[in-house]
């Protein structure tokens, strides 16, 4: 008896030790086993003590699975990072939220406020279908606001889109106040100083060299520089900003020189979206992406700027010809045109932008005048008769010149007028398109009118693009007689050339020792 009990327990030892065997075997699919599993799912429940638990233990068998793959799983791979479109998001948040100091705003001061109303802006060219849609219109909007609280702007408005390689440029206009915004970004350093200072250590080894066989000079003179235009005046009348996308900080441009608008027009190239970007072009342009985008601006503004006609008017207290003018004033009496005269004449269209000169400025100025140290100078050319000629002072075609004046490009008229719409015409707009800087857009619609710019900064030329030829290589030396290749002489013409000069030698000779005869005689 006591043999079969003991036969008993071992058989039920040997298949418990089975079961369990079973029960620890891994799975082939999650690296787990039943055995581990029913052990944690059990002191789970024990742990939780849920209500109803033998309807929820399949939910927690799930979850506890779930949790414990999830811990293997993180530790093979990163949790994944935000996205460009959550970061952005993140920034234009602070866009829709209120400042504290904003509750207390007076009507006055809304009156009085620079920011423009970019949604009726949007408005009108909507009929026109042109725009960037009312939502990101709406976040333009908002992000006027910021830069208006942010900087001292007299006026300021939407200016447009420029389109790059990797990101795009949203563009505002503004002026500032008076007194206001007068300091200049790019101010120089002293760090060309010193690096011209550098190679001053060697300059005695360089002095020794020179003197025993001093090199060419150069007798090219490069022609004087064109000043720049002041703030408020010319091409930098406005100051302009941008940014990558609404929220993000706005960035003010550089002032811009007539030498960076003479090298845009001769080069075509994308922008990229990086202002520090440099511009590899020929010719080399004077600066980065920085200044290449604010010459841009100054050519599509001087060129596409346009209002109704009798919009504006000039000051009666200007004395000054039409041509000089550079300001003007909204005329109060102003009442209107009907948008189908102005669809169909270009007359009835201005420009209220200065036109930009060959030379680079919307005034002329007259770079050969010499100062008083280089009159002094030259006094000696003068009185030999060597008279200057002045070069001729270029004249463009002043403020408020209709668009019928405008030149075409082979062929191609440079603006087409037309209505939003044939259907409705009661309610239409006039529209305006340029061609020579596709993505430029007017409106007129009774007083109100409105310039836009959207496209990739590109001008329309007619052709395909050629660039600028490289000027030939300058001569290493001038050509003469002394370094002119000839034919080597014959024996005789040596022969001959030997006895003419022991002749000479001995000639000179001869008259060296009748000199010191008469010498001693004296």
């Amino acid at each position: 008896m006591e043999i079969t009990e003991e036969a008993s327990n071992n058989a039920r030892l040997q298949a418990a030790a089975r079961f369990k065997a079973f029960m620890t075997k891994n799975s082939t699919k999650t690296n787990l086993n039943l055995y581990d599993h029913l052990l944690r799912l059990l002191t789970k429940v024990m742990d939780e003590r849920p209500e109803n638990a033998v309807d929820v233990i399949e939910d927690m068998s799930r979850e506890l699975k779930g949790s414990i793959l999830q811990e293997k799983q993180d530790t093979l791979r990163d949790s994944p990072s935000s996205s460009a479109a959550v970061l952005l998001a993140e920034q234009q948040k602070a866009l829709f939220t209120r400042a504290a100091g904003d509750e207390g705003d007076h009507e006055e001061d809304l009156v009085e406020s620079p920011l423009p109303n970019v949604a009726e802006l949007a408005f009108f060219f909507e009929q026109a279908g042109v725009g960037l849609g009312r939502e990101e219109m709406h976040r333009v909007f908002l992000a006027l606001k910021q830069l208006v609280d942010s900087q001292c702007l007299l006026r300021c408005r939407f200016w447009g889109k420029i389109f790059g390689t990797h990101s795009n440029y949203l563009v505002a206009e503004g002026e500032y106040r008076e007194g206001e915004g007068e300091e200049e970004e790019g101010t120089e350093t002293h760090e060309d100083e010193e690096r011209e200072e550098e190679p001053r250590e060697d300059k005695d080894e360089t002095e020794l060299v020179e003197a025993a066989d001093p090199p060419p000079k150069s007798t090219y003179k490069p022609p004087p520089p064109v000043p720049k235009e002041e703030n408020h005046t010319g091409v930098n009348k406005y100051t302009y900003f941008v940014c990558h996308e609404p929220g993000m900080p706005w960035v003010r441009l550089p002032m811009v020189t007539p030498a960076q608008i003479t090298v845009a027009r001769q080069i075509r190239r994308f922008f990229t979206g990086r202002l520090d970007a440099p511009v590899v072009s020929y010719p080399p342009f004077p600066g980065n992406e920085a200044n290449y985008l604010r010459a841009q601006i100054a050519r599509i503004s001087a060129g596409t700027h346009v209002s109704p006609l009798g919009f504006y008017q000039f000051g009666e207290d200007e004395g000054e010809d039409d041509g000089l003018r550079d300001s003007y004033e909204e005329n109060p009496n102003f009442e209107g045109i009907h948008v189908n005269e102005m669809a169909e004449s270009l007359n009835l269209w201005v420009h209220h932008v200065q036109h930009i000169l060959t030379q680079g400025r919307c005034v002329w100025v007259n770079v050969t005048k010499k100062s008083a140290d280089d009159v002094d100078e030259d006094a000696e050319d003068e009185e030999r008769g060597e008279e200057s000629d002045e070069p001729e002072p270029e004249v463009g075609p002043p403020l408020l010149t209709p668009l019928s004046e405008d030149a075409k490009i082979n062929d191609t008229l440079p603006w087409c007028a037309m209505i939003s719409s044939n259907l409705i015409p009661q309610f239409s707009i006039a529209v305006l398109r340029s061609n020579l800087w596709p993505g430029s857009y007017a409106y007129a619609s009774g007083r109100k009118f409105g310039n836009i710019y959207i496209g990739w900064g590109m001008k329309y030329i007619g052709e395909a693009y050629t660039p600028t030829i490289l000027p030939p290589p300058q001569n290493e030396y001038p050509s003469g007689p002394e370094i002119t290749e000839a034919l080597d002489p014959s024996v005789e013409e040596e022969q001959a050339l030997k006895a003419a000069l022991e002749e000479q030698t001995a000639a000179l000779e001869e008259t060296e020792d009748l000199e010191e005869d008469e010498e001693e005689d004296d």
